[in-house]
């Protein structure tokens, strides 16, 4: 079996987050089921959460400005990939809403079923609830213009069952 290349691993990452976010929301009794979509980027109330979620747990990796960290396609001496951007510019929004959230709380070996991947973004199960991860992910999205949400819109609807 050929190892994934760091672009792979990356991308899979983020559709992980997204992923686990549908499945545990749906567990959950999820509003939204069925609609494709789990993340609300309209949500005024979620998104101020987010906003607070994302400045204590995120934005010392991923840029207080979505930025991600330099050089994020290219693995560091510990053969970790940085921070990738949350902005316009980075991957984030090329996955479906379920696979952000399940990289977000599972991590990304577990949300991509790579046994042995070593990823210095940490599972946030048992530190954030699946609300607060809607909640960071829905800001997120909303940071994103108009036609990129729309894309996202796409993305969700093709990754429906």
């Amino acid at each position: 079996m050929r190892k994934p290349s760091s672009k792979q691993v990356a991308v899979l990452a983020v559709v992980g987050l997204a992923a686990a976010g549908v499945i545990a929301v749906v567990v959950a009794g999820n509003p939204f089921q069925g609609s494709g979509r789990l993340l609300r980027p309209a949500d005024a109330q979620l998104v101020a959460q987010g906003r607070q979620v994302y400045a204590a747990h995120c934005a010392a990796c991923h840029g207080p400005r979505l930025e991600g960290q330099p050089n994020w396609r290219q693995r560091g001496a510990d053969g970790r990939l940085p921070a990738p951007p949350h902005d316009a510019g980075g991957h984030t929004w090329h996955h479906p809403d379920d696979m952000l959230f399940r990289i977000t709380k599972y991590g990304v070996a577990k949300a991509a079923n790579l046994k042995d991947y070593d990823s210095a973004m940490p599972a946030y199960e048992g530190q954030l609830s699946d609300q607060e991860i809607v909640a960071v992910l829905s800001w997120i999205q909303s940071q994103w213009p108009a036609e990129i949400r729309a894309r996202v819109d796409r993305i969700n609807a093709q990754a429906q069952p």
